[in-house]
């Protein structure tokens, strides 16, 4: 498979240094009020409030980058756990723009239920195997709270709900997502894991959706957890969100940056840009890569494939994933550019 390289080059702050010093040295005398200590002066950053100063990876959550406008500590922030979103189905099912003519508690018919059975069913090939469709939670109310955690995370951060890739004025356009530029060619989806794809998204469109819970962790800030049993090879989720050129993003403060396309041609190269729309992938964290204890906590890759003749990400179960347990991917799989090596 063709593994994601990169999302995005994490920025460090554009701090002066005199001639004669380093970027090891502090001269401003500035130290972090987490570890107390003024070293590595270009990851601290200055409260806009009282002048402060932290490291960005002594920050919980951890900022990757400089924020763009002002920005205020833990000193002066009155950052709280987010508001839930109210658990009212008809809020619901307009956040999400569910079908209606689907009820939210329907039952799924005889011809259904075999189909999705089949579907379901761990299929082995002689060369390889099927993706396999998450299994929505059964119980009705169970999932209004799962899509009520995510609305809650949304609504938190400012995203639209958007389950595709969008193309906005002023962005890349359609054509410009195309798997050819790909540096070494792209895996192309087979028919079966499209219909597999496609089921995920129809489930999603009437109110089915993945067996996740998005929670809000003070050390990690909002991340998921499984519901319930979900099986190795299961689709957990497409990326998704705004669709750019990577040239045009390479001084954006965005943390939930994804690579699309790396062309061999770099003014080719996409990014999938979630900040103002997006869906659950962009709460998805990132492991630890620097760590044997990191390492072990990946459940999930993140891969690339031709769909249909549009790039495509795609975060996909690697094993087993009881209920309960977070979910997490690793962020630089072949090029370790994303510094993950703060991460919780």
């Amino acid at each position: 498979m063709v593994a994601l390289r990169k999302r995005t080059r994490a920025l460090k702050p554009q701090m002066e240094i005199d001639n004669g010093g380093s970027e090891s040295e502090n001269d401003g005398g500035v130290c972090c009020e987490e570890c107390v200590s003024g070293h590595s002066p270009a990851e601290l950053l200055l409260c806009d409030g009282c002048d402060k100063g932290y490291h960005l990876f002594c920050l919980r959550p951890i900022l990757v980058n400089v924020p763009k406008g002002s920005w205020f500590g833990p000193c002066c922030s009155k950052q709280k756990k987010p508001k839930s979103f109210p658990l009212i189905q008809t809020k619901i099912v307009d956040f999400f723009r569910i079908q209606r003519n689907a009820e939210v508690s329907e039952k799924m018919n005889p011809d259904n239920r075999r189909r999705r059975k089949r579907a379901s069913g761990l299929v082995m090939s002689k060369k390889r195997r099927r993706m396999l469709p998450f299994s929505p939670s059964e119980d009705p109310a169970v999932r209004l709270k799962q899509m009520a955690s995510l609305a809650t995370a949304l609504t938190a951060t400012g995203t639209e709900f958007s389950n595709k890739l969008s193309y906005r004025p002023g962005m890349a356009p359609r054509e410009a997502n195309c798997p050819d530029y790909e540096h070494g060619g792209m895996q192309v989806l087979s028919k079966e894991d499209f219909e597999t794809l496609t089921l995920c998204k129809s489930m999603m469109e009437r109110g089915e959706c993945p067996p996740l819970m998005v929670v809000f962790d003070p050390q990690e800030g909002f991340t998921v957890e499984a519901d319930k049993l979900i099986k190795d090879w299961t689709i957990i989720t497409e990326y998704t969100g705004d669709v750019d050129y990577l040239k045009n993003r390479e001084n954006d403060d965005g943390d939930s940056i994804m690579t699309l396309l790396s062309a061999a041609d770099p003014s080719k190269s996409l990014v999938i840009c979630p900040d103002k729309y997006g869906n659950i992938a962009r709460y998805i964290n990132g492991i630890n890569n620097h760590t044997p204890e990191g390492r072990k906590k990946q459940n999930l890759k993140c891969v690339r494939f031709d769909v249909n003749g549009e790039s495509r990400v795609l975060l996909i179960a690697n094993r087993d994933i009881p209920k309960g347990e977070r979910l997490y991917y690793d962020y630089n799989a072949y090029e370790n550019e994303y510094p993950t090596e703060h991460f919780v």
